[in-house]
């Protein structure tokens, strides 16, 4: 018997996790070692993905190969719609999936959907997210928040409508935090519809539209197309925010606990070499770029990708939070003051009748020890706090401190 299997033989669970990074963090499910307890009970894992920028990292620890590193194949799955992840989710159709954080929480409160148990096993991205605006409205004179709302205030309400991607999603909330804080009401003053984000650009090319949020590339795309400009990007609305998620049922992380630390370790892996490099991002831009994952133009992706920003009326910029996949794993870590924030959007705009128990449906839905044992066997580092301060375009600081009476302090709200 070798040194290393006498030692895991004769450690603990927890004194192994330890372990396997002092050994070089690949212990934990690789090579001979994954023949034992804490091999992952299932080997092909189905992670459904929708056609943005920011599935990069579930797509490149498939095709990196990162995931044989822990014992585990990842099949990606292309899904047309958020509701179409959210149901397979929950029915198994996939283990799990590339998906928006507040949809997670949605699901698992009990909003937008059937209720089901919910778990956020690790943040995919930080920032990277956008608010378009018609080309048309620029000839009606908005061309930013606080002309948008003479625009608006100057029509019958409702005449404008906005899209967003999922109701209790991030693009949603991203939207009606910057229609607030221009004081335009995302359900009083305008419209909001629902659609899937590979067609927002059609439907705005048609008119269904005069603004909507969406992740990338769509927003570039509609620059591109010549039917939409920038008004915003996510990061203008919260610097560094979390946006996708790794998420599945509670009910499959109990029945593959060791899957769970496989794939959250191997996707791990791929953000950070995602990062790494502005070599290893044009790879990623092309990799994605394909029909069977984004299916757009390489340039469309690439430029936002690496933070080269245009806004379709001139304006070029290089953005100080373009959208980050690893950061020394500060994007991943599944804070809890992160899920908690979508908590208080929902209960702002009434998506939720009463309080929540913010921390506690922080703490049961998103996977820290979980997260903490991928990354130790990834040798990713881990924060010192469970909580993280941010200041919003508003003013309004985060800290995951008295969530009700932030939830509630809102001038503009449902």
């Amino acid at each position: 018997m070798s040194s290393e299997s006498k030692l895991v033989s004769a450690v603990s669970r927890r004194d192994f996790i330890k372990a396997s990074a002092a050994l070089g963090g690949n212990a934990l499910f690789g090579g001979a070692w994954a023949a034992g307890s804490d091999a992952p009970e299932k080997k092909e894992i189905r992670v459904g993905f929708i056609p943005l920028t920011d599935c990069a990292s579930v797509v490149m620890a498939s095709v990196q190969k990162f995931d044989e590193k822990y014992g585990i194949k990842i099949i990606p799955s292309k899904e047309a719609s958020w509701a179409a992840v959210r149901d397979k989710l929950v029915s198994g159709e996939l283990d799990a999936a590339h998906v928006l954080y507040g949809l997670v929480y949605g699901v698992h409160m009990g909003i937008g959907g059937s209720q089901k148990d919910m778990a956020v096993l690790m943040t995919l991205n930080n920032n990277g997210q956008g608010i378009s605006l018609a080309t048309q409205m620029k000839d009606k004179g908005a061309v930013d928040g606080p002309s948008l709302k003479k625009v608006v205030a100057a029509s019958a309400p409702g005449t404008y409508t906005f899209a967003q991607t999922f109701p209790t999603g991030t693009h949603a909330m991203w939207l009606y935090y910057w229609l607030a804080t221009h004081d335009i009401h995302p359900f009083n003053d305008v419209k909001t519809i629902v659609v899937p984000p590979p067609q927002m650009v059609a439907n705005v090319r048609v008119g269904n539209m005069h603004g909507f949020s969406v992740g990338e590339p769509w927003n570039q795309r509609a620059i591109i197309d010549k039917v939409g400009f920038s008004v915003a990007t996510s990061q203008d609305v919260w610097p560094d925010h979390p946006e996708k998620v790794l998420g599945t049922t509670s009910d499959w992380v109990a029945k593959n606990p060791n899957s769970a630390r496989a794939l959250t370790a191997a996707i791990l892996e791929a953000s950070r070499w995602i990062d790494a490099s502005q070599s290893n991002r044009r790879t990623t831009a092309e990799t994605i770029a394909v029909r069977s994952y984004v299916n757009t133009d390489m340039d469309v992706i690439l430029g936002r990708m690496l933070g080269r920003y245009e806004n379709g009326l001139g304006k070029t910029w290089d953005d100080a939070h373009p959208m980050q996949f690893f950061n020394d794993g500060a994007v991943n870590f599944p804070y809890l003051s992160d899920g908690m924030w979508f908590l208080t959007q929902h209960r702002r705009w009434k998506l939720l009748d009463k309080e929540p128990d913010y921390l506690g449906v922080a703490r049961a839905i998103n996977r820290i020890d979980i997260y903490k044992q991928a990354a130790t066997a990834a040798g990713v580092s881990l924060p010192k706090s469970e909580m993280r301060t941010s200041r919003l375009i508003d003013g309004a600081v985060w800290d995951g401190k008295e969530p009700a009476k932030y939830a509630g302090a809102f001038k503009v709200r449902g």
